[in-house]
């Protein structure tokens, strides 16, 4: 479930709960404290991803505190 995972406060991509570090950039700055869920499959044809400055496929948060 999405509710259990933590989320990189410097990408906003959702990891494991059980990972240490993110997935995507190395950043050990995880948290649970987040709100808002996007997948996106093509960054290079996402406004969203455009918005977010997202550059890789993958599950995001929208709003990380």
């Amino acid at each position: 479930m999405a509710s259990d995972r933590l989320v990189c406060r410097e990408c906003h991509r959702v990891n494991d709960p059980d990972n240490e570090t993110c997935d995507a950039c190395n950043s050990s700055s995880l948290t649970e404290d987040w709100a808002g869920y996007v997948v996106i499959a093509h960054p290079e044809e996402s406004q969203i991803a455009t918005e977010m400055q997202v550059t890789e496929s993958g599950a995001y948060a929208l709003k990380v505190r």
